[in-house]
């Protein structure tokens, strides 16, 4: 039997994971996944890797009324860019859209509403807007950007540690805790970090352990996580600047890094005023989107519901 289109697919391809979710008009899922990443510097294969994706929601594509992909590095890199949107556009029969996954983060943390969205993983951005534009702020990469990043602290520490190493800094006792975390002895460091396959992932997972040496009193870990802080909340004032948004400033945030009570403190601090909680995660803000472009009526209500089974699947209630 045939079926008029009553559905919207929303896709977050982050650079850890990949959320997948179909809903309906009342805010129903009929499918939520949780599938590997698809960011396209780490994952040449990404493109294959999308398709296989899809492949699980195969039973409901005739009924998709819109739907909206959210990857990694799109409008960042036009190659990339125009190659997302041509796998992306062929792989379902209904209209589409693809947009950068912050920005569906942004969409998601503050559904419509003015104010910014600070994102910090493994990399960093900002994404605002004052409702009649939208901007970002960061997202350069690992080269020469990210900074307050996952990556940056990480990278942060190796620094630190070599030059407690060097005897460039007296923080020793930071670079000793920093190598029995990762179980190496100083002479091995230099082989730990450069026969790495790839580098991002690990390197930012030492953010972990910067925060559980702040945690302790650390110096060197507090200095750390406290410019990682400054740095982000420099690119939510440049964003508040140039969009010349109302103070207090209305912001959410996204991302492993503002789980650092010290990363957290410092951005309030900086931006003087508490964050609002993301009333979506960004899968979600994927879907409001496709819901909008739909011509759905997305109330308050339908919102709640679908934060309620969202925020049930992230807690181990996933689709096979």
């Amino acid at each position: 039997m045939a079926h008029s289109p009553d559905l919207i697919l929303g896709l977050d391809g982050g650079g850890t994971k990949t959320i997948l979710a179909v809903t309906d008009r009342d805010g129903s899922i009929h499918h939520l996944g949780r599938y590997p990443p698809l960011d396209p510097f780490t994952h040449p294969d990404w493109a294959d890797r999308l398709r296989e994706v899809l492949s699980h929601i195969y039973p409901w594509r005739a009924r998709l009324a819109d739907g909206v992909f959210a990857l990694p590095c799109h409008g960042e890199v036009a190659r990339l860019s125009e190659q997302q949107n041509v796998v992306a556009y062929q792989q379902l029969e209904c209209p589409q859209e693809v947009v950068n996954d912050v920005e569906a983060a942004f969409d998601g943390a503050l559904t419509g509403h003015p104010g910014v969205l600070l994102l910090a993983g493994t990399g960093s951005m900002a994404w605002a807007g004052n409702g009649q534009r939208t901007m970002r702020c960061g997202g350069w990469g690992d080269v020469f950007g990210d900074e307050g990043s996952a990556y940056w602290i990480g990278r942060e520490a190796l620094a630190e540690i070599g030059r407690a190493l060097d005897g460039r800094s007296p923080n020793e006792s930071f670079a000793q805790a920093m190598l029995a975390g990762l179980g190496i002895k100083p002479d091995a460091l230099l082989g730990w970090c450069y026969d790495l396959p790839t580098r991002r992932a690990p390197i930012a997972a030492l953010a972990l352990r910067v925060d559980a040496e702040a945690e302790a009193g650390d110096i060197a870990a507090l200095s750390i996580l406290t410019r990682a802080g400054d740095a982000l909340a420099a690119h939510a004032e440049a964003c508040a600047q140039r969009l010349h948004l109302p103070r207090p400033l209305v912001w959410s945030h996204a991302g492993s890094v503002f789980r650092s009570r010290t990363v957290m403190t410092r951005v309030i601090e900086r931006l003087g005023a508490e964050p609002r909680t993301p009333r979506l995660p960004p899968v979600g803000g994927a879907l409001l989107r496709a819901a909008r472009r739909a011509g759905w009526i997305v109330d308050g209500t339908w919102i709640e519901r679908l934060d309620r089974v969202l925020s049930e699947a992230e807690r181990g209630v996933w689709a096979a």
